[in-house]
């Protein structure tokens, strides 16, 4: 369950899978939602269940920093170079800052009109109005090119696992799918 000093525990692991699961539906979700016209059937329903997908995963994202910062981190692999280690703990600070940035800039389009957000019907997140002028429009863009920014970093990020599993034959991959390896 816990981490530790060679692997990744299975509470850190299920909360890396769900939280790119989620990234990946929230971005396939968004892309699709933004050309709907008013007479298509997802026009309301998309866009609340992105904001409902978003605001759970704003709160997933919280408590998995807690957990991450609570845990031990498994000890770099010795195959992996000081490039390697500075390169992957800047890409996972980006990811991390990024999504934040990202479910901030939501939150700000879907407040613009002072409009709470309703989460699947079970609660809202209240709106604050608009702290500047034309909110929704900037923060719009924001939240567009950081998707496509977190979307290209996770491309990124996955295409390094892999070359670290089938090129390098290290155990990088191995730790985040729950496989137990020695040091």
């Amino acid at each position: 369950m816990n981490n530790t000093q060679s692997n990744y525990g299975y509470v850190s692991i299920f909360f890396h899978w769900l939280s790119a699961l989620s990234i990946i539906t929230l971005f396939a979700l968004g892309y699709y939602m933004v050309d709907l016209t008013y007479y298509h059937q997802w026009y309301k329903t998309a866009p609340e269940l992105h904001k409902s997908i978003g605001v759970l995963l704003f709160i997933f994202m919280v408590v998995r920093l807690i957990w991450r910062y609570k845990q031990l981190t498994p000890a770099h692999l010795i195959s992996h170079s000081s490039l390697e280690r500075k390169a992957g703990k800047l890409i996972h600070s980006v990811l991390y800052l990024t999504i934040f940035v990202i479910m901030i800039t939501g939150y700000l389009i879907s407040t613009a009109d002072d409009r709470g957000i309703g989460v699947f019907e079970l609660f809202v997140i209240p709106g604050f109005g608009s702290f500047i002028e034309n909110q929704e429009d900037l923060a719009g863009l924001i939240h567009k090119w950081l998707a496509y920014l977190l979307i290209t970093l996770a491309l990124l990020h996955a295409v390094a696992a892999f070359k670290h599993h089938f090129i390098d034959k290290d155990n990088t991959l191995n730790r985040m799918i729950g496989r137990r390896q020695k040091n």
